[in-house]
């Protein structure tokens, strides 16, 4: 794995060991910033369920100004700082090693807002819905903030509507998918 574009462009980037994280391909990562590219420059990135933190330092590289990454396996912690180290991208980054309810909480404490919201959490276990609840009256996010959340093909989402939430777009790969939302008075 690697980052794809930007100030880190082709620098190797280290992925936990094991089955507890999906790192996401670079098929799949190129794809996804192809997409989101003009949302960018100068944003704040929140990347939750961050794993070895690729996403977030592919933000970073492309172009954000700040990311903070939230996990809660040590492993995959120390895999995101090694990361940060590796890409000279630790100065715009801050790494939370915390389940991401409790990050959430704190972030809404520090009164830190973000404008593209990255979550690839575990699958299967309506994670995603939880966050999405969370963050709805949440200062963390606003009306313009861009939430790309990762999920199994087969996660509905057909419950967005009624919790507030308009979907922008689905894109679909062969194994998973990225659904783009934001808020419903965006």
């Amino acid at each position: 794995m690697r980052v794809i574009a930007g100030s880190a462009k082709r620098l190797q980037l280290k992925t936990v060991k094991g089955m507890e994280t999906r790192p996401t391909t670079d098929r799949i990562k190129e794809t996804l910033f192809n997409m989101i590219q003009q949302e960018l420059l100068d944003c704040r990135f929140l990347d939750l369920f961050s794993g070895s933190g690729a996403i977030g330092i592919e933000a970073l590289s492309r172009g954000a100004s700040r990311a903070v990454f939230v996990e809660n396996n040590p492993a995959a912690v120390s895999c995101i700082r090694d990361n940060l180290k590796t890409t000279r991208l630790e100065e715009r980054a801050s790494v939370r090693s915390e389940d991401v309810f409790r990050a959430l909480d704190r972030l809404e404490g520090s009164g830190e807002q973000f404008d593209v919201i990255f979550m690839d959490p575990p699958y299967r276990l309506d994670l995603e819905k939880k966050v999405l609840e969370k963050l709805k009256d949440s200062s963390v996010a606003d009306e313009k903030t861009l939430i790309i959340v990762e999920a199994s093909l087969d996660t509905d989402f057909s419950w967005l509507a009624k919790q507030g939430w308009r979907l922008l777009k689905n894109k679909e790969y062969k194994t998973n998918k990225h659904v783009f939302i934001v808020r419903e008075d965006r």
